[in-house]
Formats: C-alpha cells, sequence, structure tokens
C-alpha cells in the first residue's frame, strides 16, 4: 500500500551554501570527517543543498539549511578530489588536501549563455516535457541500484521542535522499466517525540522514508504528471541556468484552469545534452480548502480537520556517465489543525529529507529480504538512547543538523542524562532503606 500524503501525491525541495572546511581525524577510525560550509562568492550569503562528491565515487552528502556540511571519508580515497556543485553556480573541484579549518571554499554564480539553435530546439516547452518523460528509460540505468541515504524528519508545533527522527536506509531502487516498487530497509534510526505538544495527531501525520523516496517523479511519474493530466498544465520557458558546468533548461508549469483534484506549479530543470531531469521543484495550491483538507494525514480523529497552509517538494538527480541516479527530495509542509470545542487552532510542520550518501549497481541481484522491508505506512519506532550518544552514526554520512535541531538533540540529550540520574537515585534510595 502506498503512503497517503495527498492520496498518493508527494514531493520536495534542496538547497546549498559556503565553504569553511575543518579537519578532524581519528586514528582509531578508517574514515576521515572534514566539517565547514560553502557561501556565495559575491553576497557571502550561506549555500543550502550544495553538493559534495568524492570524485570518481558515488559518496556525496549535501549542506544543510545553514550551509554546512560534514563530510566522512574513508581513508582509501585521502588523495582523491571534491566536486562541489549547486544548481546556477560554477562547479568547483578541490583535493581533500586543501581542506583545512582556514580553508573557506566560495561558489561563483555561472554564466550561461545557449546557443540560439540550442533554444530555438523546443520552442514549444510541452513538447520538451514530453520528450524528457519519453527518453527517462535511454537516460537511467537499466538495472537494480542499491543506495545507502540519510533520511531526517522533524515536526515542529509553531516554531518548537516536538519530534525528531533520523535514519541510515538502505534502497533496493528499480529501474523505471520495473513495475516493481522500490524497497527500504532500516539500518540504524533514533526518534524522540514530545507527544504532550504534538497531541493526538502525532503518529498519524504522513511521514517516515517513503514519503521521500516517491517524490522521484522519473520513477512515478503518474502522481504528477499523467498522460491524462499533463495536458491540464501549461508550460514556458524561464531563462536557461548551469549545473556540474552542464546547461539545463528551466521550465515553469502551472494548471490552466485548476481542473485537477490536485493542482501543481513549480519548475523543471532539464539537462540541454541528455535531455535528463535534473531537479523539479514544485508547490501544492492549497487555495481550496474543500478539495485539500485532511490530505496531510494518514488518519484522525474524527473531530479533528487538518488545513493545508503549504506543501512544498523537491527531487534531485546527479548523472554517472550517460546516466542519471535519484539523489535527493525534501518536502515541506504546514499545515493547521482544527479540533472542535477547542478555541486556539494549532499550526504544524513537518519537514522529511533523504539524501543518497553512497550507491552502487547491483548486477549481482543485490537484494533486501521481505522481513527487512519497510512498510509504506511505517512510523520508525522510537530509539531514544541514540540519542545519548554523538558517535552514533559511525562512519555513515549525514546531512549535518542546523542549530535549530542541534539545540533539539542537546535538550533530548539533557533530559535523558536527568532521566537517568533520577532513577539512579531511586535506586540509591531503595538500597539504603533496610
Amino acid at each position: 500500500m502506498r503512503p497517503s500524503i495527498f492520496n498518493k501525491k508527494r514531493y520536495l525541495l534542496f538547497l546549498f551554501v559556503t565553504t569553511v572546511f575543518s579537519f578532524l581525524t581519528n586514528a582509531q577510525t578508517s574514515f576521515t570527517e572534514y566539517k565547514g560550509n560553502v557561501l556565495d562568492a559575491k553576497s557571502n550569503r550561506v549555500l543550502e543543498s550544495v553538493s559534495l562528491n568524492i570524485l570518481e565515487t558515488n559518496i556525496a552528502i549535501i549542506t544543510n539549511s545553514e550551509g554546512e556540511f560534514l563530510l566522512k571519508v574513508p581513508n582509501k580515497y585521502s588523495n582523491s578530489k571534491v566536486v562541489i556543485s549547486l544548481l546556477g553556480y560554477s562547479t568547483k573541484i578541490l583535493p581533500l588536501s586543501e581542506f583545512s579549518k582556514e580553508t573557506n571554499i566560495k561558489l561563483s554564480q555561472a554564466v550561461t549563455a545557449l546557443s540560439t539553435v540550442s533554444i530555438n530546439a523546443y520552442k514549444n516547452a510541452e513538447n520538451l516535457v514530453l520528450k524528457v518523460f519519453e527518453d527517462k528509460n535511454k537516460n537511467s540505468q537499466n538495472q537494480s541500484v542499491f543506495m545507502t541515504a540519510f533520511y531526517r524528519e522533524t515536526i515542529k508545533r509553531r516554531n518548537r521542535n516536538v519530534s525528531l527522527t533520523e535514519a541510515v536506509v538502505s534502497i533496493l531502487k528499480q529501474p523505471h522499466t520495473s513495475s516493481q516498487r522500490d524497497a527500504i530497509k532500516l539500518n540504524k534510526a533514533r526518534k524522540n517525540t514530545d507527544y504532550k505538544r504534538l497531541d493526538t495527531v502525532s503518529v498519524k501525520l504522513q511521514g517516515g522514508p517513503f514519503s521521500t523516496i516517491y517524490l522521484d517523479v522519473m520513477k512515478y511519474p503518474e502522481y504528477i504528471f499523467t498522460d491524462e493530466s499533463i495536458a491540464t498544465y501549461s508550460f514556458s520557458f524561464d531563462p536557461p541556468s548551469t549545473i556540474n558546468n552542464r546547461n539545463v533548461y528551466v521550465v515553469n508549469f502551472k494548471p490552466k484552469n485548476k481542473s485537477l483534484n490536485l493542482n501543481y506549479t513549480g519548475k523543471l530543470y532539464i539537462d540541454v545534452r541528455s535531455l535528463a531531469l535534473v531537479s523539479a521543484k514544485y508547490s501544492l495550491d492549497v487555495s481550496n480548502k474543500r478539495k485539500s483538507k485532511n490530505l496531510l494525514v494518514r488518519k484522525k480523529p474524527r473531530d479533528v480537520i487538518v488545513y493545508p497552509l503549504e506543501a512544498n517538494y523537491r527531487v534531485d538527480y546527479k548523472a554517472k556517465g550517460d546516466k542519471w541516479y535519484y539523489s535527493y527530495s525534501n518536502l515541506d509542509l504546514k499545515f493547521k489543525v482544527n479540533k472542535k470545542r477547542e478555541i486556539f487552532n494549532k499550526v504544524y510542520t513537518l519537514s522529511s529529507e533523504m539524501a543518497v550518501t553512497d550507491w552502487e549497481t547491483t548486477a549481482t541481484n543485490k537484494k533486501i529480504k521481505n522481513k527487512d522491508r519497510l512498510r509504506s505506512t511505517v512510523i520508525i519506532t522510537d530509539a531514544i538512547s541514540g540519542f545519548t550518544d554523538p558517535d552514533f552514526w559511525g562512519e555513515y554520512n549525514l546531512i549535518e543538523p542546523d542549530k535549530s535541531i542541534e539545540s533539539a538533540i542537546e535538550k533530548i540529550r539533557a533530559n535523558i542524562k536527568k532521566e537517568k540520574e533520577k532513577q539512579a537515585e531511586k535506586e540509591r534510595i531503595k538500597t539504603e532503606i533496610p
């Protein structure tokens, strides 16, 4: 059974920043950590969702909302180079040997100049989009791909964190030609939820790794651009852009008359050379309350109505040779919860993101056993003890937490410490009583 955010519709976002690299080595481990941030060369603005990829490997990570990153590199790649890229910016390639506490890496905005021939080749933006989906099998791997990814989900009530989930998962990504669904295995996870603040809606919100994996519109185009629905959208060109020093078409799309049950507005970024989708960013039209109410919950009490206030999505792909692979996806949801007999409504935000940190093609038919497969409706079991260990993730790459998440983690650790101290004091008193 597929997840039900938006009655089987879901989607994303992606960003990136400046780089002040700090270098940490632990002789006890088989990897080295490189920690820092990335900035715009002109404005010094932090750049979110910048991709850092170890050259000639599939090891990668992205910057967080504050432009910070933590890249863990196996020591066998210590002489390698790092490719630093972001849509609209010139790509940089730097050797790991140049990463230090003083290093301040900045990305410059790229100047894109497509030839008249290239622009005129697709005067009709709709025809270009149709061609992208027609050619998706040509641009994607015809074997399944075994991926390692980092997943983070946060739920806030107003501006206060009430739930935080982090996980490292394995994904068996099926080719676009396959009718098989992608499979996910949980490798390591930790979660903490303040159920008093989250109230009765808590575990009924649509979340979990499948919320982000289904944002892969090239694998699951039926969620937004079906053969029938694509004709209900109008498409137009924006000025072209650049990613990884490759030119990309930028196509706007919006509904013609809002005739669909769910309508989206957004942009598609399409590689000029291969006509592969590089990125998609879009938003759900939530202006019609009658159509959109209760879309963001899996189950709810009868006396509760949920109204979406915002719903934004993003998905990104990376090229390896002449093939393109799912790389990152993100969704940001904001919604209002109305409960009968309560004067004040509650406003929540849910943010989920998945970043692929390593992958390999599975020519050897690598599988995820049925007993290990997460269900699409899964809510990751609490693993609160994980928050007590700063080295919980070991050599796994992850998206560096921003300040608010970092603060939440510290509070969780502090609360766990207090509980342990209270329990220890109770045990001590018990032993002293004759």
